[in-house]
């Protein structure tokens, strides 16, 4: 009833502010238009330069209206004078007559009831208005007049959260460090008796994608408690102290309906670290009170009474230590990207709903998608359903699943687009001098496909490799490999076309640049810059403040030393590539002319038109069998 009842005098005082201020401009604009006040004087001048058209003569007053006014004072055509006590103004009335100004007259007596209907129309209007605003007050939060009342969303146990752990596969790290939070909700006592205190807050921490929202779901449902839901951008408002008071909001919620779960979706938007964009320029007041807010709400409930607060973030090197200390997110889960028996997973549980065919193996589709979250998983399971249903198919087959896994990754093929005979040949070759190249190497991903059809993203054309195991670590000799990949088919241009090169190896130089240089100024592998690291992270940057240098903590000898570092790598790698091209030419064309003919080559008709070369047999032979 408190609660209630402050914000309806906070309504009312807000309210009738507003309503003085719009019955003011009420007033003002019904009675009486705008008139230019002139001394008699004055007046007298307008009539006798003709510049009058009409005259009204009140008791108190005369009230001209000009004849021809500028534009711009069209708000103002009527000048009004103050008559002058005992004077006669016959003359003035028979000047007016010789000018043939049309003269009228008012006698000021309004009846009482119109003065009555002119203020009480409005004052009836906003009581009706204040009437409807405190019966939305009183409903209590969601409503548009309750400025600082939480937008969490509430599952209750009524609505029967249906989200279980079994709805969440791919993560099996984290779901054992949440178990406990769910026995702890489910039995305190077990707890309690032994002095143990539950976190008070879980940070989830992961790439976007990986099913944080999901598992925090999934938490509550298994624990069969209230589960409240709102984003870290919807405390900000435009009005400073209104996150603040949502966050008080929130709180006296979740302790009415404890034991629940409060989950607070990207908390970087309101946890981001107060040290950076200190001042008036760059500072945020409405965010970091906010953050103050939720700091002290933290530190001032009970965990005992089964409140747990839980928040998902992409980006935890942004927020604010002070958050993640002791005491208030006690327990960090990292949510990680899934491996290959995590993959199979998740799309075992994305296709309960989907009719699958006898044919389809979820095992080599979860081996095409390294590097993919729960999130990617899903869709492709959905397009897979799509193209399906397109061909009037009645169950979704293998080739679907990878026709799909083609669009998420390379986009839509665009088979309607007209390229003519020479950029066609070009382009083969440059898929060609990628394949062949990753062919020859040793570490390099076996090829699975080369296409030469464009796709959406602006690809006029592919090679797809996919890894034989998963990998977590890459060795000096593995990147070089990579880079030579890269640079595969701007070397089958350069041989082929004589130096003659196109831009269609703008990507792969970019993306072999980047690599080289994070091999010197990052992973340490330069024998000439030593085992040492160059450049600022990320993360560090950004709590340095907005005036902190870019990325440089080395010198302009540093910085020359490291160019000539990436530049001698990537030469090195173009300089085998064109050795291994030189050598593999007839195989070059040939798998040129075939591509010009099919489009499309899978990994069979590849190795039937170059054979099995010698490093991929090696690196099959070598390759250890997965084991989880």
């Amino acid at each position: 009833m408190d609660r209630l009842r402050k914000r309806q005098i906070r309504f009312s005082v807000i309210y009738l502010i507003a309503g003085i201020f719009v019955l003011y401009l009420f007033q003002l604009l019904v009675a009486a238009p705008p008139v230019r006040r002139l001394a008699y004087s004055e007046f007298l001048a307008a009539v006798r330069a003709g510049e009058l058209a009409e005259v009204n003569i009140t008791s108190r007053e005369l009230v001209g209206r000009l004849k021809d006014e500028p534009a711009k004072q069209r708000g103002a055509r009527l000048i009004a004078a103050t008559r002058l006590p005992g004077i006669d103004e016959t003359p003035l009335v028979r000047e007016l007559e010789a000018q043939n100004v049309k003269l009228t007259g008012t006698i000021e007596a309004r009846s009482w009831w119109t003065d009555l209907l002119l203020w009480s129309f409005p004052l009836l209007l906003l009581f009706l208005l204040y009437g409807y605003g405190m019966w939305r007050v009183g409903q209590g939060p969601g409503g548009p007049l309750s400025l600082g009342k939480a937008r969490a969303k509430i599952q209750d146990e009524s609505s029967r959260n249906e989200v279980k752990f079994s709805d969440v596969a791919g993560v099996d790290e984290a779901k054992t460090e949440l178990v406990e939070i769910v026995d702890f909700l489910k039995n305190p006592q077990k707890y309690q008796k032994l002095g143990g205190r539950i976190p008070k807050g879980v940070l989830l921490v992961g790439p976007p994608g990986t099913g944080k929202t999901l598992l925090a779901k999934a938490v509550a449902g298994e624990a069969d408690v209230p589960f409240f839901s709102i984003s870290g951008s919807e405390f900000v408002e435009l009005f400073v102290g209104m996150g603040a008071a949502r966050v008080r909001d929130l709180f006296e919620q979740a302790k009415q309906k404890a034991p629940c779960i409060v989950f607070i979706d990207e908390i970087d938007a309101i946890g981001k670290a107060r040290s950076a964009g200190r001042g008036a320029v760059f500072g945020h007041d409405e965010r970091e009170q906010t953050l103050n807010q939720l700091l002290v709400e933290m530190d001032g409930f009970d965990s005992t009474k089964g409140v747990v607060i839980m928040a998902a973030t992409n980006t935890p090197e942004v927020l604010d230590p002070a958050l993640l200390r002791a005491g208030r997110f006690d327990r960090q889960v990292v949510v990680d990207r899934p491996d290959l028996k995590g993959r199979e997973e998740i799309l075992q549980v994305h296709a309960r709903k989907v009719k699958l065919a006898e044919n389809v193996d979820l095992h080599t589709i979860a081996a095409r998608t390294p590097g993919m979250v729960g999130a990617d998983l899903a869709n492709i399971i959905n397009e897979a359903a799509l193209l399906a249903a397109r061909r009037g198919a009645e169950e979704v087959e293998q080739r679907d699943l990878e026709e799909a896994i083609d669009r998420v990754m390379l986009g839509l093929e665009k088979k309607s687009r007209c390229m003519s005979a020479e950029e066609k040949q070009r382009v083969a070759y440059h898929e060609a001098g990628h394949a062949l190249v990753a062919l020859s190497v040793e570490h390099a991903d076996p090829v699975h496909r080369v296409s030469i059809i464009p796709r959406s993203i602006g690809a006029l054309g592919h090679i797809l490799q996919l890894p034989t195991q998963e990998r977590y670590l890459l060795t000096k000799p593995e990147l070089e490999d990579r880079i030579a990949v890269m640079l595969g088919g701007r070397g089958a241009e350069d041989i082929i076309y004589d130096g003659v090169v196109s831009t269609g190896a703008s990507d792969d130089l970019q993306r072999a640049s980047e690599l080289a240089r994070q091999m010197v100024t990052q992973f340490g592998m330069s024998e000439e810059l030593g085992t040492l690291t160059y450049g600022v992270p990320a993360h560090q940057r950004f709590l340095a403040g907005p005036f902190a240098e870019a990325a440089r903590n080395y010198s302009e000898r540093t910085a020359q030393l490291i160019d000539e570092e990436v530049r001698r790598i990537i030469d090195s790698a173009y300089a085998r590539v064109r050795k291994i091209l030189r050598q593999r030419h007839e195989d070059l064309k040939r798998v040129t002319a075939e591509l010009v003919r099919k489009e499309t080559l899978e990994r069979a008709e590849l190795e039937a038109l170059v054979g099995v070369p010698a490093p991929m047999a090696a690196a099959a032979r070598k390759a250890p069998e997965e084991r989880c």
